[in-house]
C-alpha cells in the first residue's frame, strides 16, 4: 500500500497540470491524450528492478515535482540567442521549438516540404498525422511516454511526400530554457515518409538554462515506407542539469533505409531508447552512436532491432568514452522472428574506460527464433592499450598527449562517418577540444 500509495504522490503534479489541459477541435486527438492519462495514472515508474532499467536509476527525475507547461509562454529568446545553435545554412529548413512549442519567429521553413508544428498539422493535415500518430508507440509499458502522450502539445511534424528528395536537411531544434526551474517539456516529433523519399534530418537538443534543473521528456515517431531512405542525426547537448529522456520508434517497409546517429555530449541523467521495426523485406537499419561522459553524468543508450520479415539487414554500432565517476550503459537488442529467414544482422560496443571509477554496463541481446541467419554480437571495454601508450612516448610524447591523441582518434572514428559536413565539422571539433592532446 505505501508503494502505491507514493507512486500517485509522485505523479500529483503531472496530474494537476493535465486538468488545465484545454481539449482541441479533433476529438482522436483528445482521446488519445484521455487514454494516455489513464495508462499514466495506471503504470509505475521505471525502476532498477525492471530489467530494461536494471542499470540506470531515474529516481532523481521521479522525486522532483517537475511542472509542465499546457501553453506557450514568453520565452524571450532572440535571433542573435538561436544564432550559435544553427548550422548557418541559408537552404536549410530550421525548425526551432522552445520548451517544448513551436517558436515561428526563430524557425526558417523551407517551400516545398511539408515541416512544422505538430499542434498545426492536427487540422491541417490530419489524414496522415492520424494514421501514423501513436501508431508504432502502443504497448511501450513506459509511464513517460504515456506521459508524453498525455501532454499531446506540440513538437515537430515533416511529411515528406512520395517521391520526392529533399535537397538539404531539415534541422529540428529543441531549445530549453529552464523556464523558473523544475519544469518539464513533453515535445512530440512525426516524421512520415512515404514510397521512395528520400530526406536527411538532424534533431538537436540544447540548453540556454544555465544551471537550472529541468527535465525533458520527448518522443519520437519515424515511419519509413516503401523503398525510402531516412538518414537521422539526434545532438544531445543537455544543461549540466537537464534530465532527458527520448524514446524514437521507426517502422521501416520494403527495401526501406533507415540510418541514424546518436550522439550525446552532455546532460544529468540521459536515456536515449531507439527502436526499429524491419516490416518489410529487403529493409535495412544502420544505427550509430557516440556517448561521451565526465562528472557524475549518467547515459543509456537502449537499441532495439526487429527483424519482421525476411532479407532484412542491420547494424548497431555505439562507441563510448567515460571518465570521472560518470556511468554508461548500452543495450543492444536483436530480435529475429520466425519467418524472418536469411536476416543479416550486426552488433558492436566499444568503450574506453579513463578513469578507475568511471561504470559501464553494456548488454548486447539476440532473440533468434529462425534458422537462416547470420547474426553476430560483441562488446569490449578497457582502458587506452599501455603499448600504445609507450609507443608514443618513445616518440618523445607525454603520457597524457599520448592518452589525449588516442582518445581523440578513438570517438572521432564515429564522427567521420558523418555524410553532412556542418555536422561533422562542429562534433570534430567538439571532440577534439574535450580529448585534444596538449603537449606536457
Amino acid at each position: 500500500m505505501a508503494e502505491i500509495a507514493e507512486r500517485v504522490e509522485n505523479k500529483t503534479h503531472y496530474l494537476a497540470d493535465l486538468e488545465r489541459l484545454q481539449p482541441v477541435p479533433q476529438d482522436w486527438v483528445n482521446e488519445l491524450r484521455r487514454k494516455a492519462v489513464d495508462e499514466f495514472t495506471e503504470t509505475a515508474f521505471p525502476t532498477r528492478k525492471m530489467e530494461p532499467w536494471r542499470f540506470t536509476n531515474v529516481a532523481p527525475i521521479v522525486r522532483t515535482a517537475f511542472r509542465s507547461p499546457v501553453e506557450p509562454g514568453s520565452h524571450g529568446l532572440s535571433e542573435a540567442d538561436v544564432a550559435p545553435l544553427r548550422y548557418g545554412e541559408a537552404d536549410w529548413t530550421e525548425l526551432v521549438f522552445v520548451d517544448g512549442f513551436y517558436a515561428p519567429e526563430l524557425s526558417s521553413p523551407t517551400e516545398g516540404v511539408r515541416a512544422g508544428s505538430l499542434s498545426e498539422a492536427f487540422a491541417s493535415d490530419a489524414g496522415p498525422v492520424q494514421q501514423h500518430l501513436n501508431r508504432y508507440l502502443n504497448g511501450s509499458g513506459n509511464a513517460f511516454t504515456a506521459l508524453n502522450t498525455a501532454f499531446l502539445l506540440d513538437g515537430a511534424y515533416v511529411h515528406v511526400a512520395k517521391e520526392q528528395a529533399v535537397p538539404s536537411p531539415i534541422h529540428i531544434l529543441h531549445v530549453s530554457t529552464g523556464g523558473d526551474g523544475d519544469t518539464a517539456s513533453h515535445p512530440r516529433n512525426l516524421i512520415v515518409a512515404d514510397r521512395h523519399a528520400e530526406a536527411t534530418f538532424v534533431e538537436s537538443h540544447v540548453s540556454l538554462a544555465g544551471d537550472k534543473t529541468y527535465f525533458k521528456n520527448t518522443v519520437t515517431e519515424i515511419s519509413v515506407g516503401e523503398g525510402a531512405k531516412v538518414h537521422w542525426y539526434k545532438l544531445l547537448h543537455e544543461g549540466p542539469n537537464g534530465y532527458h529522456l527520448s524514446s524514437t520508434r521507426v517502422h521501416q517497409e520494403r527495401n526501406s533505409a533507415f540510418k541514424s546517429f546518436s550522439i550525446f555530449q552532455g546532460a544529468k541523467i540521459a536515456r536515449n531508447d531507439l527502436s526499429v521495426v524491419l516490416d518489410g523485406e529487403g529493409a535495412d537499419a544502420s544505427l550509430n552512436g557516440l556517448y561521451m561522459t565526465d562528472g557524475d553524468q549518467l547515459v543509456d543508450n537502449a537499441t532495439a532491432v526487429d527483424h519482421a520479415k525476411p532479407h532484412c539487414t542491420s547494424w548497431i554500432g555505439y562507441k563510448g568514452v567515460l571518465e570521472d565517476k560518470s556511468h554508461g550503459v548500452f543495450s543492444g537488442k536483436v530480435m529475429v522472428r520466425r519467418d524472418a529467414q536469411k536476416t543479416d544482422s550486426n552488433q558492436l560496443n566499444q568503450n574506453m574506460v579513463l578513469s578507475d571509477k568511471a561504470t559501464i554496463d553494456t548488454k548486447p541481446l539476440l532473440e533468434i527464433f529462425a534458422d537462416d541467419v547470420k547474426c553476430t554480437h560483441g562488446a569490449t571495454v578497457g582502458r587506452p592499450p599501455k603499448e600504445l601508450v609507450f609507443y608514443f612516448q618513445t616518440r618523445g610524447m607525454s603520457e597524457a598527449m599520448a592518452l589525449g591523441m588516442l582518445t581523440y582518434g578513438f570517438a572521432d572514428e564515429v564522427v567521420n562517418q558523418i555524410e553532412v559536413d556542418p555536422v561533422r565539422a562542429r562534433l570534430e571539433k567538439f571532440v577534439y577540444n574535450k580529448y585534444s592532446p596538449i603537449p606536457g
